[in-house]
């Protein structure tokens, strides 16, 4: 039998010292007693992590709690909400959007740029991100944008529809903006979003129907994106239905004068072919398709899977407010931003 590893010292404090920040990103502020009862730790581990969080400029004090207001114990402690920034990006065929938020999640900025036409891309992404960014040190950049994107290198596996986009345009915005740029599909971004605070919220498996002007999936199994060995997962526009591509049958041009039935009828079969494949037990439908159906529509769809298929899956319409793929793209971008501030 080999050695048992136990952890060490260093490792113990830092495992303490996320857990502790995870709560304070979740609940808000508190004091020492309050972490001493979530966490289960001793008073003088929490009284060590507090002191080191706060000399690591992590953690402040934020207020008091009690009705005495007085003493150490009283004292909250919350983030130090300009730690750190990241920026998520919508790069769509019209408009590039951008958000920046502090290290707490709390947005600080905004912008949106109009594509025009083809010409500088990159200082047109890179332009936005610094307005809204508004003179904020950002850690880390996340854009989502139509395309296969593969994981092994983090590029474009081909060129996508967005004009000006090119090869090499991810390095042009690194060199721009000087920190970590991180790319990734759209749809999978949408999908964190709805995993986090949309219809999928406290489930561990879901699909993403993804019916917008590209018809697409996003494949989230046991609580984790999966993009498969070259990106490709989920790339259910390509499939023949019925002798034409799934693309061809429900792109947004395309079912503008079909019926409440019709429409459901042809999603059906989309999500048919991901619940036999995946067994997800959950689909979503996003984008602009899913979104306007709302729950008629996915009740619609739901009883047509049922009459198909022989695994059980619930159907729901998004629910993630505003933009799905840029709050998917923050949200990225803090996991990020957080796991390299934090440990």
């Amino acid at each position: 039998m080999g050695s048992v590893k136990t952890a060490t010292p260093a490792m113990a404090r830092a495992i303490n010292d996320r857990l502790a920040l995870d709560l304070l990103l979740e609940r808000g502020p508190l004091t020492a007693p309050q972490l001493r009862t979530l966490t289960g730790l001793s008073r003088p581990t929490v009284s060590d992590l507090v002191e080191r969080l706060r000399d690591g400029g992590l953690i402040e004090v934020t207020g008091e709690f009690g009705e005495d207001r007085r003493g150490p114990n009283a004292r909250l402690y919350g983030i130090v909400p300009g730690r750190a920034h990241a920026a998520g990006v919508d790069v769509r065929r019209t408009a590039v959007h951008v958000t920046v938020a502090d290290i707490t999640g709390r947005p600080v900025g905004s912008a949106v740029r109009e594509l025009a036409g083809p010409d500088d891309l990159a200082g047109l992404i890179g332009g936005a991100v610094e307005e809204a960014a508004g003179g904020h040190a950002l850690d880390t950049v996340v854009i989502g944008a139509p395309g296969l994107v593969d994981p092994r290198h983090g590029d474009l596996v081909a060129g996508n529809e967005v004009p000006g986009w090119h090869p090499g345009l991810l390095p042009s915005v690194r060199r721009r903006l000087g920190v970590p740029v991180i790319l990734e599909n759209e749809v999978n971004l949408a999908a964190v979003a709805e995993l986090r605070i949309g219809a999928a919220t406290g489930r561990e498996d879901f699909v993403l129907l993804w019916l917008d002007d590209g018809i697409g999936a996003a494949v989230v199994l046991g609580g984790r994106l999966r993009r498969g060995v070259s990106g490709g997962a989920g790339e259910i526009g390509f499939l023949e239905v019925d002798g034409s591509p799934l693309c061809d049958q429900l792109g947004a041009g395309v079912i503008r004068d079909l019926g409440a039935e019709q429409l459901a009828g042809r999603i059906a079969k989309a999500a048919f072919a991901l619940v036999t494949v995946l067994d997800p037990g959950l689909v979503v439908l996003g984008g602009t398709t899913g979104r306007a159906g709302g729950d008629g529509l996915a009740e619609l769809v739901a009883e047509r899977v049922a009459a198909l298929s022989l695994a059980p899956a619930e159907i729901r319409a998004s629910a993630v407010a505003g933009n799905p793929v840029l709050q998917g793209a923050v949200l990225t971008a803090l996991d990020l931003a957080r796991d390299r501030v934090f440990g």
